[in-house]
């Protein structure tokens, strides 16, 4: 069984900033990309930001500037976001490619999201 857990997500006024975490556990052989989507109420889920397993990063342009992903080790990723603003507010979603143990199938799992939610 494989597990994504998101956490650090809270209430932080516009212009703050915010770390959101993700941690990934059970059977897993290896990670490759990891993501992070955000759903604002009322909207379509967004792709926010990804980090390969070397590292390689890339962000959406609604985030250009405020935003840091990173990977603390194969199965670990964070967001470091920074002047936050009202249009940041969502949920906050985890997912990656991952091989488990007992498919030995690269497939996507995503974890149950973390609430940010930006005061004006």
């Amino acid at each position: 069984q494989v597990q994504l857990v998101e956490s650090g997500g809270g209430l932080v006024q516009a212009g703050g900033s915010l770390r959101i975490s993700c941690a990934a556990s059970g059977h897993i052989a290896s990670i490759d990309v990891m993501y992070w989507y955000r759903q604002a109420p009322g909207k379509q889920r967004e792709w926010v930001a990804t980090v390969g397993s070397d590292g390689d990063a890339g962000h959406a342009d609604s985030v250009k500037g405020r935003i840091t992903i990173s990977r603390d080790n194969a199965k670990n990723m964070r967001l470091q976001m920074s002047s936050l603003k009202p249009e940041d507010t969502g949920v906050y979603f985890c997912c990656a490619d991952i091989v488990a143990l007992t498919t030995r199938r690269l497939l996507n799992y995503c974890g149950q999201g973390t609430q940010v939610t930006v005061s004006s």
